[in-house]
């Protein structure tokens, strides 16, 4: 089965579980109707679908049988991305998300344009941390519901309790490193690891190997793989987060560096800049209202201090842990789930400026 195909199926099962939630909420009061639509147009208006990919592919490649209760479990890791994502943009004070308006935007532009009384961007920011809430409540619900056994759900528990735990502590910590302005690189990659690797891969492949009672010797593979090829995902994030075209983004050209994100790629140019560097990163970085020739002249920096070079080869060196990893692990796997990992694999680190 192609990615494409997987992704549409994802579609279908939030679809149907949204629309059980939207009636929940209605049924509660009318009011309640623009929550579930601001929900509908987050979570089914794009994103790649990849937790769920990895937590699939992970459960087939322990040949776990396919079904529409494995598409619909797996399926709730995006719930969980959507909570992340709302929760992140306001920490972040984003304007946009995919080209549209992020959560908290679009409800302070509905109370401005409705009249309300009260400050519009205090109600967006309510409404957005309410509405992320309550996607990390229907993550946890659409999990347990979507039909697979109970069994199945139990052995797979510590890994979705464990990823929730993680994700949320790699934002604090991401929080936390923008506030001291620590540019360390240790700092950077624990970040990396917490906010992204472990959340976006590792874990996602653990929760369907437990789905289908996988070995350990497969768990083990697994994280092997997932953690290295985790990492590299995120430094090529960052890399798209200052030098990305906004078209392929979503998001305004150099928004990382507004946002301050102490990132690897940062912590390099820290490293390895002069003195010169270093003041026009400590003067610009986390500048809210950054323009285009402050943008260039810290992608500038960035690249004459050699730390775009140094992210390309970290990202290089990962790939390739994450390939001898996978081909250990093969006799383990079913081969159509293999293949499909080798495939995410390399998809996941040679995306595009």
């Amino acid at each position: 089965m192609e990615h494409a195909e997987l992704g549409t199926r994802v579609g279908s099962a939030l679809t149907e579980f949204l629309r059980r939630q939207r009636h929940r909420l209605t049924d509660i009061d009318v009011e309640l109707g623009r929550v579930a639509e601001a929900a509908e147009l987050f979570i089914l208006g794009g994103g790649k679908r990849i937790r769920p990919a990895f937590a699939y592919w992970g459960y087939r490649g322990a040949a776990g049988p396919d079904g529409d209760a494995i598409v619909a479990c797996v399926s709730s890791l995006e719930l969980l991305q959507a909570s992340a994502l709302m929760h992140d943009d306001l920490m972040d004070d984003s304007d946009t998300r995919r080209g549209e308006p992020s959560v908290h935007r679009r409800f302070a532009t509905h109370h401005r344009d409705a009249g309300w009384s009260g400050s519009p961007e205090h109600f967006g920011s309510c409404a957005a941390i309410l509405l992320g809430d309550l996607c990390m409540t229907w993550s946890d619900e659409m999990f347990t519901g979507g039909g697979m056994s109970a069994d199945a759900v139990g052995r797979a528990r510590a890994d979705f309790d464990f990823m929730r735990t993680e994700v949320s502590a790699g934002q604090y910590l991401d929080v936390l490193t923008q506030a001291q302005r620590d540019t360390s690189i240790e700092r950077a990659l624990k970040v990396a690891r917490f906010k992204s690797a472990k959340y976006t891969i590792e874990r996602p492949l653990l929760i369907g190997a437990a789905l289908a009672d996988g070995s350990p010797e497969l768990r083990e593979c697994y994280s092997a793989f997932g953690l290295p090829l985790g990492e590299a995902f995120q430094l090529r994030d960052d890399v798209l987060g200052v030098f990305g075209d906004p078209s392929h983004t979503g998001k305004p050209a150099g928004d990382d560096l507004r946002e301050g994100k102490h990132t690897f790629l940062i912590a390099s140019a820290y490293e390895t800049t002069d003195a010169a560097g270093s003041k026009l990163l400590d003067e610009l970085l986390g500048d809210p209202e950054l323009d285009v020739s402050g943008v260039a002249a810290l992608r500038q920096v960035i690249t004459e201090s050699g730390a775009l070079d140094r992210t390309e080869q970290r990202i290089d060196r990962l790939a390739e842990q994450t390939r001898a990893a996978l081909e250990k692990g093969r006799p383990l796997m079913v081969p159509e789930a293999f293949d499909m990992l080798e495939r995410f694999g390399e998809a996941a680190v040679r995306r595009r400026l």
